[in-house]
């Protein structure tokens, strides 16, 4: 059985984007997402609880999160789940990070500055319009013309 992994999440940015290059000129981009949860505890307050999800994002979808995201963005985020495992140069022995790598980033709202309201990158190529589209395609179709 193939294993699979989608996380999406919704929150704001905790810092500014960091932009590096791999040895081999791969561009990756860093940064976390503050993801808050409001809950009534047992004896019915409001509580809240906050993660903070690591992210990284490959390639031009890095670039352009680097060039347009800002600390305190409001943004969805869609990938899937990564785990790193390394050894601590201290002697601490092994430490793991899970991080959502992204496939689908989203400015959601005008937190920091992002007035236009929404802008969506895909790490996935743009699905281009068959080659055999004909050009006489009316504006208006009468739909008593369609045969069902």
């Amino acid at each position: 059985m193939r294993g699979f992994s989608k996380a999406i999440i919704a929150g704001n940015l905790t810092r500014d984007p960091e932009l590096r290059s791999t040895p081999s000129g791969s561009s990756v981009c860093s940064f976390s997402v503050a993801v808050n949860r409001v809950y009534k505890d047992a004896n019915g307050e409001n509580k809240e609880d906050v993660s903070f999800i690591d992210c990284s994002a490959w390639g031009k979808l890095g670039e352009m999160i680097a060039s347009y995201a800002k600390k305190g963005s409001s943004v969805l985020v869609s990938g899937r789940l990564s785990q790193r495992t390394w050894e601590d140069k201290n002697g601490g022995g092994k430490r793991s990070r899970v991080e959502i790598v992204v496939e689908d980033f989203n400015f959601t709202g005008t937190a920091a500055g992002n007035r236009d309201g929404g802008s969506s990158y895909s790490a996935a190529p743009a699905s281009s319009a068959p080659a055999d589209v004909p050009d006489d395609i009316p504006e208006e179709i009468d739909l008593s013309d369609v045969p069902f």
